[in-house]
């Protein structure tokens, strides 16, 4: 919802934006950082930052990794790690990255030195041989869900620095479902076991 400039008392809240309070606040944000800085939205983010991470391998510049982004976005993860090329397509993620810890690592050596150094169990989306059905499973707290490019999936690189694998149960014709819509679905199902829902607002 877009709102105009402000209309009242200029407030002396140092995390309110001067331009946006003259010009209006166009952002797709939660009203309660209506009119504040980028800045004071991260740091506000960054106290309440779930222990869950997210990472997905980027070989082939993966178009779903904007979509993934704006998902870690709305779960406040702790952070996104592109594994692999830099570089990543940001038009689906609409902005949002400006309020995620986005991370680079490249390649799978670095990135699973990094999860053992910040402990958290690196979990696996993937419907290979061995994974388990992310429905009867109880996820990690302190974990990062670790995803492959669209279509080849999860290097077997990858497989071999994953603690577990998770599938997600199917029922149609299609070996595998969109990776950005299969991060969403495991992100959701670790916000419904670990996140305090009390404190969400609508």
């Amino acid at each position: 919802m877009t709102v105009g400039p402000w209309q009242g008392p200029w407030p002396e809240d140092p995390r309110f934006d001067p331009e946006l309070l003259r010009e209006g606040d166009t952002r797709n944000v939660v009203d309660r950082y209506r009119y504040w800085t980028v800045e004071a939205i991260v740091a506000d983010l960054d106290q309440h930052r779930h222990r869950l991470h997210v990472a997905i391998e980027n070989w082939q510049h993966d178009f779903n990794i904007g979509s993934i982004v704006r998902t870690a976005n709305a779960f406040n993860v702790g952070g996104v790690h592109i594994i692999g090329k830099r570089r990543w397509n940001r038009r689906g993620a609409m902005v949002t990255d400006r309020y995620v810890h986005v991370h680079h690592h490249e390649d799978v050596e670095s990135f699973a030195a990094w999860a053992r150094e910040a402990g958290l169990a690196v979990v696996g989306v993937d419907n290979l041989p061995g994974a388990v059905p992310l429905e009867t499973t109880t996820l990690p707290r302190d974990a990062v869900l670790l995803f492959g490019q669209e279509g080849p999936g999860l290097t077997s690189e990858a497989a071999e620095a994953c603690e577990s694998m998770v599938a997600i149960a199917q029922f149609g014709s299609t070996r595998s479902i969109n990776a950005g819509a299969a991060a969403a679905i495991t992100m959701h199902a670790w916000i419904r076991e670990h996140a305090d829902l009390t404190s969400v607002e609508y």
